[in-house]
């Protein structure tokens, strides 16, 4: 007489797993919350930059150069928690083991990489905001309401490429390598991409390889966003997804394989 056993996995109800993702979400955010050492450079750095370069740029330029600087410098202050805020940190917690130890949590797989891009979403709104109260109180810049709900929502969905490019660099480098490689990523990029100067300003061969960059497309929609320029959307949001996909996806692998 053979016994036969059967094991059965039970599913997880969809209300917990929903819980499990919040719950992830609110213990990333809390724990950001009380090392401010860490996200607050990250969030006021583009603030700082934007106070001494667009403000003063912006009051002697006019009004149009007042919107061009604000969405330039709003993409730029938003790749930051993108870059900084999920590729570092991922790649201390590989280094420390705590991503060794999610891992053996009953919680769905997915909840660890949510949580960051949430926190990483949410430091980006802090980050433009900074940026509009600047913009219009200290350089009077004159945006609209939509203008800048638009510019919020652009600058919180586009930090997203960004957390997949850090997520895979901090799957490449441990955590002392990963702020000096993903530096020599942001600034150049935020430079060719035409974030500091206007693109007529730059070399000609810059201009030209300008559109490879993220980066670029999203100045493009953050322009559109506040009146500057007028752009087809669908192309640069395509390009901005494709990126997106194609490096989380790779960063997905690295993890899997490698840890």
């Amino acid at each position: 007489m053979s016994i036969t056993s059967f094991s059965t996995t039970v599913p997880m109800p969809r209300r917990r797993v929903l819980g499990a993702y919040l719950e992830e979400a609110r213990s990333e955010c809390l724990r950001y919350m009380r090392a401010p050492a860490f996200m607050l450079p990250i969030m006021l750095f583009p603030a700082m930059f934007y106070l001494l370069f667009g403000v003063l740029m912006a009051k002697s330029e006019g009004a149009d150069a007042g919107r061009y600087l604000l969405a330039s410098y709003g993409v730029f202050g938003v790749m930051s928690p993108g870059l900084f805020g999920f590729g570092v940190s991922l790649a201390l917690e590989r280094d420390g083991g705590l991503l060794t130890f999610k891992r053996a949590l009953p919680m769905p797989p997915g909840a660890y990489l949510l949580g960051k891009m949430m926190m990483a979403m949410a430091a980006a709104g802090v980050v433009i905001v900074l940026l509009l109260a600047m913009a219009v109180l200290l350089g009077h810049v004159a945006l609209g309401p939509g203008q800048a709900g638009a510019l919020l929502l652009t600058g919180m969905l586009g930090v997203l490429p960004f957390c997949a490019l850090g997520m895979f660099v901090g799957t490449l480098f441990k955590g002392q390598g990963a702020p000096g490689m993903l530096q020599l990523i942001y600034l150049p990029m935020s430079f060719m991409s035409g974030l500091w100067f206007p693109l007529p300003m730059l070399p000609k061969f810059l201009q030209q390889i300008a559109p490879v960059w993220p980066s670029y497309h999203l100045d493009m929609i953050a322009m559109n966003a506040v009146g500057v320029q007028h752009v087809a959307l669908l192309p640069h949001v395509a390009v901005l997804l494709g990126f997106a996909v194609v490096f989380l996806g790779l960063a997905t692998r690295r993890l899997r394989r490698f840890g």
